[in-house]
């Protein structure tokens, strides 16, 4: 294995941590959102998004948590490698390959509650518009 090898994963990390910290960053903006929506009429949508809410924070700092590791095993990896331990270097990068994987499988849970936040926000906006048809009649 050369030196070569785990710098091809480095930028390849460098822009999932970017991504990851994306998705964060609109966390945080839906969590706002939801504060400036509390009333009577909104406080079972809002409830049911805070459970997710929470557990997609907490997913997104742990696949945050793990990329940046892997980034650092990968790092490491990179130098351990430069210094001639390629046994050890080969090791760190494997491990860093393991973490990444385990970073990417947590992103893709958090994808999956994501679409039933959405899903969510598309039942109330549902029966709201019903509900104004209903009145309308």
């Amino acid at each position: 294995m050369t030196l070569t090898t785990p710098a091809l994963l480095f930028p390849a990390i460098s822009l999932l941590l970017l991504a990851y910290t994306n998705r964060f960053l609109v966390l945080a903006q839906l969590i706002r959102q939801l504060k400036q929506m509390d009333t009577e009429e909104d406080h079972a949508l809002i409830a049911r998004q805070i459970s997710m809410l929470r557990k997609r924070i907490l997913l997104t700092k742990r696949m945050q948590a793990y990329g940046v590791l892997s980034f650092f095993l990968c790092t490491m990896s990179m130098f351990v490698l430069f210094v001639g331990a390629e046994l050890a270097g080969a090791i760190a990068f494997g491990i860093s390959l393991i973490l990444l994987s385990i970073s990417l499988l947590y992103s893709l849970y958090e994808i999956v509650i994501s679409t039933n936040a959405i899903n969510v926000e598309l039942e109330s906006f549902e029966a709201r518009k019903q509900g104004e048809a209903g009145k309308q009649e």
